[in-house]
């Protein structure tokens, strides 16, 4: 992704053109489709992640909308993928080389293969390493400025755990998840009530399509607002705890293949499909203890020193010169450093994932390497592992996700629509040069 205009010099449609080269011809090496803020949307970005798209669908033999309806999706996916890296780019999020590798390298142990032996695979299914590479950065950093955007937006009442944690143990529905698919048809900014009833026709629509048997996944892609737009719509698995409540109570008890909606929300109208269902399985997490001390830069407090600081402190426990715990308390930004900087046992996916990367990589009491996350520096230390029976879990701290989660989605649509609204985006058309 190309972050400034400057860019239009080098990669603009060019013309090779003098005294000698009479018969020269017009080469466009790429174009601009999209200005958001100073940055740009390259036409070459749009035709590699269509290319991708297609070729994942053929592999799960999945049919798609139209070209015109694809590019569409693309482009806005796109457009939102900048302004949130603009948006990483002035809080100083990074994703280094090494933090990547190790990103890759755990991406590559789930999936039982080596690092190079994960390489071969994006090759062998027609995409650049190096792009996949890189779009993995891209999402990395999306995702931590996501999280720091949205998560100051939700708060979870106390009294909304208590009064989960009472429904949880009086349902009978419980052990029971269900597969969604939905259908987001948006509202434009400030809508009019004109505005409303046309998205209302078009939801409509959509569910007239699906009850003659249209494809549910085509349909998303064409004309869904939702971030799972591109993923033909799938929410995945979630338990009626896990879901918005306004769907959990129109989906509970319903069958397979049931269609709900349309639903109004603040967003606008969804539409949900119950693509599945199934017992939920008993998993066994691992649950992980570990402490941190953090150092967030600031106008007084550089990148560089932040990491120089932690690694001053990581020379200082190794020679056994400084206990953690009291330079946690003396040192550590954020509320754990009255703990000692102590994090207790959590679900390594409740972290930061390059926080939760960086856990995985050690073992029992051993001590990280300064890495920055969408909080700032870091070292920390594993304190301890166990495996823990997650279903059997009733607490308060997995009452806090469930509610947290059924939040973060709608709270980050909306974060979303209110960015695009407030940022300058000029979609140039086919025909423009």
């Amino acid at each position: 992704m190309k972050n400034t205009l400057v860019a239009l010099t080098v990669v603009a449609t060019g013309l090779f053109s003098s005294s000698s080269l009479v018969n020269a011809k017009e080469v466009e090496l790429d174009r601009v489709v999209a200005v958001v803020n100073k940055g740009v949307v390259l036409n070459s970005e749009v035709t590699s992640l269509i290319e991708t798209i297609k070729a994942q669908s053929a592999k799960n033999n999945q049919s798609l909308p139209s070209d015109k309806a694809l590019h569409t999706q693309v482009l806005d996916k796109l457009i939102n993928t900048e302004l949130i890296l603009q948006l990483g780019e002035r809080m100083g999020v990074q994703v280094t080389d090494a933090q990547l590798d190790e990103t890759l390298s755990n991406m590559a142990k789930e999936n039982n293969l080596t690092l190079e032996q994960f390489r071969q695979e994006i090759v062998n299914s027609s995409m650049n390493y190096e792009e996949y590479r890189e779009n993995i950065r891209n999402e990395i950093i999306s995702g931590e400025v996501k999280r720091a955007g949205v998560g100051r937006r939700i708060y979870v009442s106390p009294q909304e755990i208590t009064n989960l944690i009472s429904i949880m143990k009086e349902q009978t529905n419980n052990n029971v998840e269900y597969h969604l698919g939905h259908i987001l048809i948006a509202f434009p900014a400030d809508p009019t009530q004109e505005q409303i009833t046309a998205e209302k026709e078009r939801a409509d629509k959509v569910i007239e399509l699906l009850n003659n048997g249209s494809d549910f996944s085509r349909l998303a892609i064409a004309s869904s607002g939702d971030a799972t737009a591109l993923e033909g719509g799938d929410m995945g698995w979630k338990g009626i705890n896990e879901m918005p409540t306004l769907f959990s109570e129109l989906v509970d008890g319903k069958t397979k293949d049931t269609i709900v909606g349309p639903i109004r929300t603040g967003l606008g109208f969804s539409v949900i499909k119950i693509l599945d269902i199934r017992g939920k399985e008993v998993v066994e997490v691992e649950e992980v203890q570990s402490r941190h001390i953090l150092i967030k830069p600031s106008v007084i407090m550089s990148e560089a020193k932040a990491e120089a600081i932690l690694q001053g402190f990581l020379d200082d426990l190794k020679a056994g010169k400084a206990d953690f715990a009291e330079l946690a308390k003396e040192h550590s930004d954020g509320p754990t450093s009255v703990r000692g900087g102590d994090l207790g046992w959590a679900d390594p996916k409740s972290y930061d994932p390059i926080f939760s990367d960086a856990l995985a990589s050690l073992k029992v009491d051993e001590y990280s390497k300064p890495f920055r996350s969408s909080f700032g520096w870091h070292i920390a230390q594993l304190t301890g592992r166990r495996t823990q029976d997650a279903t059997e879990q009733m607490n308060t701290r997995k009452a806090h996700q469930m509610l947290y989660n059924r939040k973060f989605g709608m709270e980050s649509a909306r974060w979303m629509k209110e960015t695009r609204d407030e940022a300058y985006i000029e979609v140039i058309e086919q025909g423009d040069k």
